[in-house]
């Protein structure tokens, strides 16, 4: 078995030009291989320089791809990031969130993936790079079903983008589990709010991870809230299961389909909640 660390960019990139297994904090790494399986090429990225650290931009917010979760925790991102920084603190546990990264979360394209429906509401986009070529895709683009991204052999994952987010946007993260600490989800919701001075709302984005194959915006329920004043959900938030018709959700050891359906309705009541209590408006 070859095992490689490079500290760059260009020697990362060079090490894939035979099939590698591509790793940085190794949390799913280990427990994912196969009794006696073992990669012949192994390129670990956790040091490559571009690809560590958050910058910002005048275009928004550059986060390397082996930026750990910890890292993002203690990063002072404005309000917007809040929802984002309380799904890293779902993590597993401190020690995997001072390992695992951001381009691990995503590319390893799990349905339960805690990063995926705050990144959604962010409008995230993945930055992939190979020798020759380099591109930007939008989140929702690059996750395509469960283990399956939009990812060549000799291409990886660098950073992920969030755009600059307008005044006055704050966020909020919902998931349920069946305990409180180091669980998987049965249900989560995401959802990031922009309003303008009057409290009338101008973008109320919502993404519900664990329900489908993929974490999922939820176009149609967005529209309902757009110039809204934000006054008028203190008393009622009009949801109903209707609203949620795109998602599909399975039953499995954590809970039903069923059970999940009506989960995720009261998650998301409660995450739009706790984003209008950050606007200060009050009854």
């Amino acid at each position: 078995m070859v095992h490689l660390i490079p500290d760059n960019l260009s020697s990362a990139l060079a090490s894939m030009v035979a099939p590698a297994k591509i790793i940085a904090g190794c949390t799913d790494f280990f427990p994912r291989l196969a009794m006696g399986k073992v990669p012949n090429r192994i390129v670990n990225v956790s040091k490559v320089r571009e690809m560590v650290g958050i910058t910002k931009t005048t275009p928004g917010w550059r986060i390397g791809g082996s930026t750990t979760w910890s890292e993002i925790i203690q990063y002072p991102f404005p309000p917007a990031f809040d929802g984002l920084k309380a799904a890293a603190r779902e993590v597993g546990s401190i020690q995997i969130q001072n390992t695992g990264t951001i381009a691990g979360n995503i590319c390893n394209a799990s349905p339960a993936a805690d990063g995926m429906p705050p990144l959604l509401t962010l409008n995230a986009m993945v930055e992939i790079q190979s020798e020759n070529n380099k591109r930007l895709l939008n989140l929702e683009d690059f996750v395509l079903g469960p283990g399956k991204v939009d990812l060549e052999a000799n291409e990886l994952v660098t950073a992920v983008w969030i755009p600059e987010p307008r005044n006055n946007t704050v966020s909020s993260f919902q998931k349920l589990g069946s305990r409180k600490y180091l669980v998987i989800s049965i249900a989560m919701v995401a959802v990031t709010l922009a309003t303008n001075s009057r409290g009338v709302i101008k973008f109320l984005n919502i993404a519900v991870g664990s329900c489908s194959p993929v974490a999922r915006r939820l176009a149609s329920l967005e529209e309902k809230f757009t110039d809204l004043n934000v006054s008028e959900l203190l008393e009622h938030i009009p949801l109903d299961l209707a609203d949620f018709s795109v998602l599909s959700p399975i039953s499995d050891v954590r809970g039903t389909a069923e059970y999940r359906q009506a989960a995720v309705l009261e998650l998301c009541q409660n995450a739009i909640r706790d984003a209008i209590s950050l606007t200060g408006v009050k009854k």
